[in-house]
């Protein structure tokens, strides 16, 4: 087992020996009571959604969906395990087109010239839909300058656009994946891409549909895309089912071409049950490379759905499909 699979997997395992221990009998020969299931410790034990996690320079930079005041909170960590909250703002200034209290889900990548630019999805203040933008900065961590006086992803006949991310292809050609918002409105949820300028800020080209809901297991929605290419094979990541239950889970789709057409894999790469209830409602991933191999960073639900902690687990591969690892004997 590699150094960070080794600490993943200690987060893990307290929690897992606590599950094994439900139903023991006691001294007397009677069954105890039945125990709560325990769930496996948040690495960030807080209300941080949507992760999207970057290597810097210094280690590793965390980025999330608002809260206490920040439009786009962010964390930063040298081993994936230990975490520090910042109380900055990566995007203090929202750009005149977005309403304050709504942004979700940022996106962040190191451009050709070393600069970084983020995507992120807020309210558009006219229409009341989620639409995406754009930042630029010259540090990861910020802080990000809006560009432009209006979005640059904003399709309000289908609902608005949430969850943008990044992809870069060997060839250096940038793109962009969304989700079209049309749960918010009982339209159909596709995952989209579309080529993006070289600076990353401005759409280059058409979209094309990528994937939409069509497994039982998915509900009415797909969405947080997260695409990666392996042995010459584009694996796209996403969640799906309601963000707000223990429904929701991780799934995954193969292409040989970046544009697809994509094939599903029929069950989920991670959900509630196949996590062994150690996470409530996990998605809202990304794929971490690590000299260690790969990490699954995703959020789940504390035992109240009050908030959404962030975990992170070893994800392996055999050829392009993705496996994630729970045991901590591997």
């Amino acid at each position: 087992m590699t150094q960070v699979a080794k600490k993943l997997a200690s987060t893990v395992a307290a929690s897992i020996i606590l599950a094994l221990g439900v139903g023991l009998v006691g001294c007397s020969g009677e069954a105890e009571p039945e125990a709560t299931v325990e769930r496996a410790p948040f690495l960030i034990d807080q209300d941080f959604a949507d992760p999207d996690v970057v290597h810097g320079d210094d280690g590793y930079v965390a980025f999330a969906t608002e809260n206490q005041g920040a439009n786009v909170q962010f964390a930063t960590s040298t081993d994936l395990v230990t975490w520090d909250v910042s109380t900055d703002d990566a995007l203090p200034v929202l750009p005149a087109w977005a309403s304050a209290g709504r942004t979700w889900a940022p996106d962040v990548s190191e451009r050709a010239d070393g600069s970084f630019v983020m995507y992120f999805s807020a309210e558009h203040a006219d229409s009341g839909r989620q639409c995406i933008g754009s930042a630029t900065s010259d540090s990861l961590t910020g802080p990000y300058v809006a560009v432009g006086a209006e979005p640059m992803i904003c399709p309000l006949e289908e609902g608005g656009a949430i969850d943008p991310a990044a992809f870069v292809d060997d060839d250096g050609s940038r793109f962009l994946l969304w989700k079209n918002d049309g749960n918010c409105c009982e339209l159909d949820t596709w995952i989209q891409i579309a080529p993006v300028s070289a600076d990353g800020t401005q759409l280059a080209g058409p979209a094309t549909r990528l994937v939409m809901q069509t497994e039982a297991w998915e509900g009415h929605l797909v969405e947080a895309p997260v695409l990666v290419e392996r042995d010459g094979t584009y694996v796209l990541l996403y969640s799906a089912n309601d963000y707000g239950s223990e429904d929701y889970a991780i799934g995954a789709a193969t292409s040989p071409s970046l544009l697809g057409p994509y094939e599903k894999l029929p069950d989920p790469v991670l959900s509630t049950s196949s996590a062994d209830d150690l996470y409530i409602g996990p998605g809202g991933q990304d794929v971490v490379s690590t000299p260690d191999g790969d990490v699954l960073v995703f959020h789940g639900w504390d035992d109240l759905f009050i908030y959404r902690g962030i975990a992170a687990l070893p994800l392996d591969w055999e050829g392009a499909m993705p496996s994630v690892r729970l045991s901590t004997t591997d």
